[in-house]
């Protein structure tokens, strides 16, 4: 594997406290924003310290965690706050397929983060104050909106398809994506969308990573010291337009034995990944219901404590590709999104987050989010398909899963 590695011979590193520095988003200094932010804390970060590009291969995220390890380890660290996310900090987002060349890490110069009540500002190298806000965000203007790689028909047709193949036993579950463009005639600043999922969307992980920007709600793994949590999403609905019925849309999917199904993959393959790596490891025996502005799904909260010590990302390797965005079995999934897509999904449902160099951090999974490239953005939905699946429902879930995007460029 041969890595594009963009880095200083060492890091000079110093982590202050400072004073609570209010709205994270709003002390971003300029459009290429790195974020991670929940309810109001989490970590934000801007310049470049270090970038590292990732080829394909199913070793990357080996090659991420020797890479970093070495940069980290190679450290001048002054860091007296000592909390997850203080001192250096790796964000990243890393291409869905083992055979994208998409994955980036990016160390900023500048990380300004919140959490339980402690704040602190971390410098790499030598910059000027850089707490001044540089270029004022500008929202999008007169978007036009084009579709994706497959038109509506052909999309339901790949997942009628994909049904067939399911019943005649080939697979259990395929997670299905489309995608949507939208174009502005000014750069898109990757501010104004944070600011606004952030603020529509508060439990979600609202992230931004080298053009990645979205809020996704599925919470792939947190590693703090030896505690591990993971929040399985599998099993959708919309939210309905009266409480009533919401309510009802809730007890349907609650019971429905097509997302229960769908649910039982995803959670079934978290506990089966997670456990050869935890001393203990719980799991709960049904989901709950996780409301969201726009959705319900069906949730499991997972956690456990490694038996060893462990990076993240090496938690993140034994974890993806999961049932809830690839599908099951994971290589004949695979090939069959592969070869029914119809587009290469990039970064969209590969793991979005940070590490440190502690080895903790928080990975999702890039899901409702975007990939934007100056005035462009292209948006992504994905469904997951078992035998009873109907492919026009499953359409009307994907425009549902578009909204929050949409809703973070139009306002």
């Amino acid at each position: 594997m041969k890595l594009a590695v963009t880095a200083p011979d060492r890091l000079t590193v110093r982590t202050v406290p400072v004073p609570d520095p209010g709205d994270l988003i709003a002390r971003l200094p300029h459009p290429s924003a790195l974020a991670w932010i929940r309810h109001g804390e989490g970590i934000v970060g801007w310049g470049e310290a270090a970038r590292l590009t990732l080829p394909g291969g199913d070793d990357r995220f080996t090659a991420a965690t020797r890479l970093l390890t070495d940069l980290f380890g190679a450290a001048d660290v002054d860091d007296p706050v000592a909390v997850p996310g203080s001192g250096p900090v790796a964000f990243g987002a890393f291409g869905f397929d083992p055979k994208s060349p998409d994955s980036t890490l990016i160390i900023p110069r500048r990380i300004l983060g919140r959490r339980d009540g402690t704040a602190w500002l971390t410098t790499i190298g030598d910059d000027t104050d850089p707490l001044t806000l540089a270029n004022p965000p500008r929202p999008p203007e007169n978007l036009r909106w084009s579709g994706g790689a497959l038109p509506e028909h052909d999309w339901k047709q790949a997942v009628a398809t994909a049904v067939d193949r399911i019943r005649q036993g080939h697979l259990g579950k395929v997670v299905l994506a489309r995608d949507l463009t939208a174009r502005s005639t000014t750069p898109i600043d990757a501010r104004v969308l944070l600011r606004r999922l952030a603020a529509r969307f508060p439990g979600c992980y609202t992230f931004s990573c080298a053009g990645m920007v979205g809020a996704t709600p599925e919470l792939l793994i947190r590693r703090t010291g030896g505690d591990i949590e993971s929040l399985v999403l599998a099993g959708t609905t919309a939210r309905g337009a009266t409480p009533a019925d919401d309510q009802a849309r809730a007890g349907h999917l609650f019971t429905s034995a097509k997302d229960r199904e769908e649910h039982r993959y995803a959670a079934e393959m978290v506990r089966d990944a997670l456990a050869p790596l935890c001393a203990h490891l719980t799991v709960p025996d049904q989901p709950e219901l996780l409301t969201l502005p726009n959705v319900i799904h069906l949730a499991s909260p997972i956690t456990g404590h490694l038996a060893a010590d462990r990076s993240v990302l090496d938690v993140v390797a034994a974890l993806h590709p999961t049932p809830a965005v690839c599908g099951t079995p994971t290589d004949i999934a695979l090939d069959l999104i592969r070869e029914l897509e119809g587009m290469d999904r990039g970064r969209y449902a590969g793991p979005v987050g940070w590490v440190d160099a502690r080895g903790d951090g928080e990975w999702g999974i890039a899901l409702r989010c975007a990939e934007i490239n100056g005035t462009r953005a292209r948006l992504f939905a994905g469904c997951g398909i078992v035998a009873d699946s109907d492919p026009a429902a499953e359409l009307a879930e994907a425009h549902t899963k578009f909204r929050p995007m949409q809703y973070a460029l139009q306002g």
